[in-house]
C-alpha cells in the first residue's frame, strides 16, 4: 500500500474510532487496515494510536499526524479535481446538521445559495435540538453552540451568542421587570428544553457564578416555541440572542437582567473531510463561514 492510501486509511480509523468501522467504511479487509496503520507506525518511529481490547484511541503524536494527512489528502484532491477541470462541477450529496430554530433561521439561507450555486449537489438537512455525532450518523457539518471538547474534527469559530432574559413590553408593564435574579421568584417563567423538575438558570456577578433556581410555570420542548410565549405576553423566557434578535430590534421583546449575564457561548462550524468529498464539503465550509461572520446576530 502507498503512502497516501496509508494515510488515507489511518485517518478513517481515527474518524471512525476503530479499525473494524473503518474496513467496512473502505471497503477493506480488517488485516490490511491494520497492516496499514503498523506500517505508518513502523515508518514514523511512533505509536499514533493506544489499542485495547474495547478501544482505539489517537495519541498526541497521531492526533497532529492526523489533521497533516487530512491537509495532504485534501491538496492531492483539489489537485487533482483542478486538473481534470471538475473545479466548478460539484456533485453528490451534503449533508448538514444545527440547533432548530438556528437553522431554520441563519443555514437555511446558506443552504439554499449552496444548491442555487451548484446544482448538481444535493442537501440534507439535520435540525435537532441535539448534538449530533458527524461520524456516527454519517454527515458532513454542523453548527455546534458550545464550547467544544477535544476532538478530531476541525472547528471554525464564527461568532458568539449570549444567553439571556427577555419578555415583552405588556407582560412589564403588567408585572414590572426584575432587578436581581432572586427577584425571578415573583414572576411567570418560561423554560424551554429542560425537563429537570427544579431547573436552574445560570448568571454571572462580579465574575463570580451565581445560580438560581426557578420554577417555571410554562415548559416547552422547543426554543421556538419558548419565544413565541414570551412574545404573547405570557412571561419571562431564557434564550439566545440569535433567537431573539429580530424581537429585540422590533421592541417586541425587551432584555432584561443584562448586568448578570453569564459569559458568551461561542458559535463553531464543526466538519471532518473525507478525500472524495473535500472541494464539496470545502466550498460550503467557506460559504457558511463569511455568511455567519457577517452576521450581525453572532457578535
Amino acid at each position: 500500500m502507498d503512502r497516501l492510501q496509508a494515510m488515507e486509511v489511518f485517518v478513517a480509523v481515527v474518524d471512525s474510532g476503530g479499525f473494524a468501522a473503518a474496513s467496512r467504511k473502505l471497503d477493506l479487509s480488517a488485516p490490511v487496515v491494520t497492516r496499514a496503520v503498523a506500517e505508518l507506525e513502523a515508518r514514523l518511529g511512533v505509536r499514533l494510536l493506544t489499542r485495547t481490547t474495547r478501544t482505539v484511541r489517537v495519541t498526541e503524536a497521531g492526533a497532529r499526524y492526523a489533521e497533516d494527512c487530512r491537509r495532504i489528502l485534501a491538496d492531492v484532491g483539489d489537485s487533482e479535481a483542478a486538473t481534470s477541470g471538475s473545479r466548478s462541477q460539484l456533485k453528490g450529496l451534503l449533508s448538514v446538521t444545527a440547533p432548530v430554530l438556528f437553522g431554520n433561521l441563519h443555514v437555511t439561507p446558506i443552504v439554499a445559495d449552496y444548491l442555487r450555486r451548484y446544482p448538481d449537489v444535493d442537501a440534507q438537512c439535520v435540525f435537532v435540538d441535539r448534538v449530533v455525532n458527524l461520524v456516527d450518523e454519517g454527515l458532513d457539518v454542523a453548527v455546534r453552540i458550545s464550547e467544544l471538547p477535544d476532538s478530531s474534527l476541525r472547528a471554525i469559530a464564527v461568532g458568539r451568542v449570549r444567553r439571556m432574559l427577555v419578555a415583552s413590553p405588556a407582560y412589564l408593564a403588567a408585572r414590572g421587570a426584575p432587578q436581581r435574579p432572586e427577584d425571578l421568584a415573583g414572576h411567570v417563567l418560561i423554560q424551554p428544553t429542560q425537563i429537570a423538575p427544579y431547573p436552574e438558570w445560570r448568571f454571572a456577578e462580579g465574575g463570580r457564578p451565581l445560580v438560581q433556581r426557578i420554577r417555571p410555570r410554562l415548559r416547552t420542548t422547543t426554543n421556538d416555541a419558548a419565544r413565541s410565549f414570551a412574545l404573547a405576553g405570557l412571561g419571562i423566557a431564557r434564550l439566545l440572542s440569535y433567537q431573539a434578535a429580530d424581537a429585540l430590534a422590533g421592541g417586541e421583546l425587551v432584555p432584561l437582567l443584562e448586568d448578570f449575564e453569564p459569559s458568551a457561548i461561542p458559535v463553531h462550524i464543526v466538519h471532518h473531510e473525507g478525500r472524495h468529498m473535500t472541494q464539496k464539503l470545502r466550498v460550503f465550509v467557506d460559504l457558511a463561514v463569511d455568511r455567519l461572520r457577517a452576521n450581525p446576530a453572532l457578535r
